[in-house]
């Protein structure tokens, strides 16, 4: 990712409390390109998104069809999953969107909007959104901002 996508997503999380932490993992995008198959790709994405969940993981498969939230439903959403004791993982798909094998563990699917946003976007929206998620939660007044 770009410095700047690194800078953002590291400027939300050093403001959240350790009880509410962000953290980023990368996962390989599977081979494309003349002669590759793109479902073997897809697959291949899905497998590794996998390999790093456990199954008390609340999964959020980010998805273009998925629920639309408002800031505040969000968290209320995040809080309750939370509330559960259960770690929140949010999958974000590759250029050709998420596998199936991916899509079939999430426990929800979430949209951040109808339009298609570039990764290094995503991963600053999704950061901003859980830092004011949680100022909302504590009446910080950032939210108002």
């Amino acid at each position: 990712m770009p410095a700047w996508v690194d800078e953002g997503v590291a400027e939300y999380a050093k403001r959240l409390p350790p009880e509410f932490a962000l953290s980023v993992t990368d996962v390989p995008l599977g081979k494309r390109g003349k002669g590759q198959d793109v479902e073997q790709a897809i697959r291949k994405e899905a497998d590794a998104l996998l390999a790093r969940v456990r199954p008390q993981d609340h999964v959020i498969a980010l998805e273009v069809t998925g629920l639309r939230l408002s800031t505040e439903a969000l968290a209320q959403r995040l809080d309750a999953i939370r509330m559960e004791g259960r770690n929140i993982v949010m999958f974000v798909g590759g250029p050709d969107g998420l596998g199936q094998s991916a899509l079939q563990r999430a426990d929800e699917k979430w949209s951040l909007s109808a339009l298609t946003l570039p990764h290094p976007l995503v991963r600053i929206v999704v950061a901003e959104q859980i830092y004011r998620a949680w100022t909302l939660l504590n009446a910080h007044p950032y939210h108002r901002a």
